[in-house]
């Protein structure tokens, strides 16, 4: 194990050439971030969540009862033992055969069973009250985590030349303000991490799991060879598109369609503009090329910008789907009929649909459910496409 540890710390993998991890242990007159200070946020990451339990109950369910959002969820399905047992045991998706079989042994038709299982799934979805709950939670965090990140960028010379960010590196010492920013927010990415398996069910759970172990990695990253001033300008950045999505959401579970609209349109501007724009020419030109230049690069840096690269890629692919999302709202020409939210959280996981819907059934079953409950849309996203008067999702 002490070779692993010794191995896993090489120097010459973290640091700059010249650079020891001696150099940077702290003193009297100097601090300098730890890996041992990041022990912290799993316990407080903990504590996030006990506070986020705290707040959904006492804060943010009184708020949505205040505007009329109902706790009831879908349509129970009628008790049926034999269907049930078929649900939980065997499959949540029928196919054809398999209807047909439990046709011929309930004495129902074949709609009947595809409309129960269809309402079983549906059973199993959130109330919309506790979709109101979580995005409030994520508004309300990400407000404050943001309003501090500018609160504290705003006094940095890094915010106004990012050259800054690498000057006299690695030998940047370390603030109280700077420490905190940083365990808060990677704190916080732990606890969706934990509760990402507890929380509703997103189509694309592999792509934020894969999106918050690439964030947990490059705050680890950054903050363990003292890129902690790079670091801020990327929590900064991100955390602006996360507080108006959550809001556009809340908006729309309050049924604001107009706010919600609005928020959304907005929304999609700046983080087109802040992921595609603002993150590539300012944050990658820095740690791509200026830190090229003034330091040099090694492998840590490597890694560190392959991760970057990562998240680019995935910023890509969400503005991707969210300018389809507004090409076809602008193509349909129905404005203040169709919501692009409801497609949006398809889409984009954070707002969020089930794994469990219409879509990831047999694509034989699909066609009945098109035809004879208008549940699937063509375009084949869980419906809703169809309008924001038959959904219930945010």
């Amino acid at each position: 194990m002490a070779g692993i540890l010794v191995w896993f710390w090489n120097e010459r993998f973290w640091l700059p050439h010249n650079v020891t991890w001696a150099d940077l242990k702290n003193t009297d007159e100097a601090t300098f971030p730890q890996a041992e200070d990041l022990y912290l946020a799993i316990p407080l990451a903990f504590c996030i969540f006990m506070i986020r339990l705290f707040f959904e109950r006492f804060i943010a369910k009184p708020c949505a009862l205040a505007l009329k959002i109902q706790a009831s969820g879908p349509q129970k399905a009628q008790h049926n033992a034999i269907l049930e047992k078929v649900f939980t045991a065997i499959t949540k998706h029928p196919d054809e055969k398999r209807l047909e079989g439990l046709s011929k042994q309930l004495d129902w038709d074949v709609r009947s069973i595809q409309r129960w299982f269809r309402q079983r799934r549906n059973q199993e979805k959130p109330s919309t009250l506790t979709r109101f709950c979580e995005s409030m939670w994520k508004f309300t965090f990400n407000l404050y985590i943001f309003t501090y990140g500018v609160r504290y960028l705003k006094k940095t010379p890094w915010l106004w030349n990012t050259r800054q960010c690498w000057y006299n590196y690695p030998y940047q010492q370390l603030t109280a303000d700077l420490h905190y920013y940083y365990v808060v927010e990677l704190s916080f990415y732990w606890s969706l991490m934990f509760s990402q398996f507890t929380d509703i069910k997103r189509k694309d759970f592999g792509i934020m799991l894969l999106h918050h172990l690439a964030t947990i990695s490059l705050i680890t990253f950054s903050y363990v060879n003292n890129m902690v001033r790079v670091g801020t300008l990327v929590m900064c950045l991100h955390d602006m598109a996360d507080v108006l999505l959550e809001a556009a959401k809340m908006a729309n579970y309050s049924k604001c369609q107009k706010l919600c609209d609005l928020l959304f349109v907005v929304f999609a501007l700046v983080f087109v503009i802040a992921r595609l724009g603002v993150f590539p020419l300012w944050i990658l030109n820095t740690t791509l090329f200026e830190s090229w230049e003034i330091v040099g690069p090694y492998p840590s840096w490597w890694v560190f910008n392959l991760l970057l690269l990562v998240l680019q890629s995935l910023h890509l692919f969400w503005s991707y789907l969210i300018v389809k999302i507004a090409c076809k709202a602008i193509s349909k020409g129905k404005t203040g009929k169709w919501n692009p939210l409801h497609v949006s959280k398809d889409d984009r996981s954070d707002i969020e649909s089930s794994s469990d819907e219409e879509d990831s059934a047999p694509r034989t079953q699909k066609s009945h459910h098109a035809s004879t409950n208008g549940v699937n849309s063509s375009n084949g996203i869980n419906g809703y496409l169809t309008g924001a008067a038959s959904s219930d999702e945010h």
